[in-house]
């Protein structure tokens, strides 16, 4: 087991360095931030001072080599927009951004699992085709686009709810609506697929000879079984989010992590940019670890 848990560590720590590594260059290609960050009739001294204060003047493998060094103290340097720790505005805004993918979480698997198993139980019914039309339909529509027909029916039309902004449970309901919407048709298909297959084994033909009744046989015996794997699913869906919810807080203004990576892009904010990926990898990665390591002890197999 020890030898599991440190290969996964050794996984984990190359699969932040490579995510850092990749943005680090990527970034780049966007162009100079002293373009934006100064005036365009600075004088020529300036704009040298500027990219000497932030080591732009350096050639790209050296700042590439201290980027890593640094890092690795846990020092991304100061947002160059807001001259302040670039560390210390990401971690002021993932706790907006931990509620929405949380939310959206929660509302998917509200959602999801009773559609999945009614339309397992009534197989190539009405029913079950609605079911599954709302999950294609589900995973088709981009969510830009939904979160700004959810905008104007409910925010410019009915004026029923907020349509951008935090801080209250009404700014909450949209986007999580919004970012839920293909969580809750992977998981409802997901759902439907493994409970096909759980309804087919021998012990609920078994129930359903002895009379046991359906609720019964659907909840106790069937979902418990099916759940199994939808938990994987679930507990690496949150990273998803997590990392997903950009475009949403972008559409909505929600005042999380998404929509600060977004402005620092714009605005060529390399730290910023490069603070938060780290931390959208580390989590989405310690997510996995968490859940290879509760694999690993329920089945011994996996750690071979």
């Amino acid at each position: 087991m020890l030898d599991f848990i440190i290969k996964r560590v050794i996984q984990t720590v190359i699969v932040i360095f490579l995510a850092l590594t990749v943005v680090f260059f990527l970034i780049r290609l966007s162009g100079d931030p002293t373009v934006l960050m100064l005036p365009p009739d600075a004088p020529p001294e300036q704009y040298e001072e500027f990219r000497k204060q932030h080591g732009f003047d350096q050639p790209l493998h050296i700042q590439y080599i201290d980027f890593i060094k640094n890092s690795v103290k846990g020092d991304f340097g100061n947002s160059i927009r807001m001259g302040t720790s670039s560390v210390a505005l990401v971690v002021e805004r993932l706790p907006a951004t931990f509620q929405l993918a949380l939310t959206a979480l929660t509302l998917s698997v509200v959602i999801a699992i009773p559609i999945g198993v009614i339309s397992a139980y009534r197989r190539n019914t009405i029913v079950d085709r609605l079911g599954v039309g709302f999950t294609i339909m589900g995973q088709a529509v981009p969510n830009f686009w939904l979160g700004l027909m959810l905008i104007f029916v409910f925010s410019v039309s009915f004026k029923i709810l907020p349509a951008s902004g935090g801080g209250s449970i009404a700014h909450l309901i949209l986007p999580t609506i919004t970012l839920a919407m293909h969580s809750v048709a992977k998981f409802a298909r997901f759902t439907r697929s493994t409970m096909l297959d759980v309804l087919r084994k021998d012990y609920i033909r078994t129930a359903k000879a002895s009379g046991t009744p359906t609720s019964k046989i659907l909840i106790k015996y069937a979902l418990k079984n099916a759940l199994i794997p939808l938990l994987t699913l679930i507990s690496l869906e949150l990273g998803t989010l997590l990392g997903g919810a950009v475009i949403v807080e972008v559409v909505f203004a929600w005042p999380g992590l998404g929509r600060l990576l977004m402005e620092s892009l714009l605005n060529r904010d390399f730290p910023v940019v490069l603070a938060g990926v780290f931390f959208i990898a580390l989590i989405y990665t310690f997510i996995n670890f968490i859940t290879d390591m509760l694999y690993a002890a329920v089945n011994p197999q996996i750690r071979l």
